[in-house]
């Protein structure tokens, strides 16, 4: 990662950030506001395919993904990677590294990403000072931890059509809810090798299962965009049910 350029997307005080303005995020008082602006030590630029956190390589540092996707993963001696899940705007990085001896995942940018960075050593004094960001910090880890249970469970119990019909309606609800869906459709960068890595599948069971979903007219992927086509068939396939979202807690 580098630092950002004067005319990153990225601004540079709190009070600017587009993502507050999104009903997707719960809203901060102004003290809190003010805290998490001294709390941020600045703000950072990912390339796409670079490393914004090495697996066993700590950091010191917390990232809110900005702008941009990114995901989590692990890799096995032999090379073998498990995509643990995908982040969006508005997630929070890097809160494991401080409870384990090392980065015990990775992260990857998928496109080119801008992150606000924080240091891990100011987390005490967010606990200390703000309980109420303290608990959206803990709100935010337990978030996350629903969203790989999900994870497990798709690779453990859905076959290979659930799993893919989940991890399309899962990201599209994402992203739609982010504001940034247009015409039906959603900006969706991830590869092939993306998909059968988050799901446990070959590259070819991935490719097979993509176009036999995309056959029965419920999806599209096409120049980059997912268009979900028959949206409830997938729901449907996936054993997927729509909940009431939260506003989720934005640092």
């Amino acid at each position: 990662m580098t630092p950002l350029s004067p005319s990153s997307p990225c601004p540079q005080h709190c009070a600017d950030c587009r993502l507050r303005r999104l009903e997707a995020f719960k809203p901060v008082t102004e003290q809190e506001l003010a805290f998490i602006q001294g709390f941020r030590s600045g703000a950072a630029f990912a390339p796409a395919g670079s490393s914004i956190i090495s697996e066993q390589n700590p950091n010191g540092k917390l990232f809110t993904l900005y702008s941009g996707w990114a995901f989590r993963y692990k890799t096995l001696s032999d090379g073998r990677r498990q995509i643990l899940n995908f982040l969006l705007p508005g997630d929070f990085i890097g809160l494991q590294q401080e409870f384990a001896d090392g980065a015990t995942h990775g992260v990857e940018a998928v496109t080119d990403a801008t992150l606000c960075v924080f240091p891990q050593d100011g987390l005490w004094d967010l606990f200390r000072q703000f309980p109420s960001l303290g608990y959206d910090v803990t709100w935010l880890s337990a978030r996350e931890e629903g969203m790989v249970d999900e994870n497990i469970l798709s690779t453990g119990r859905r076959n290979a059509a659930e799993r893919v019909a989940m991890l399309l309606i899962h990201l599209y609800r994402r992203v739609e809810r982010l504001g940034l869906a247009t015409d039906g459709s959603i900006e969706f960068p991830i590869n092939q090798q993306h998909i059968a890595d988050a799901l446990g599948l070959s590259l070819v069971h991935t490719n097979k299962t993509i176009k036999r979903l995309y056959s029965l007219g419920l999806h599209e992927l096409k120049d980059g965009r997912l268009h979900l086509i028959n949206p409830k068939a997938l729901h449907r396939i996936a054993d997927y049910y729509e909940r009431p979202m939260r506003a989720v807690p934005l640092l």
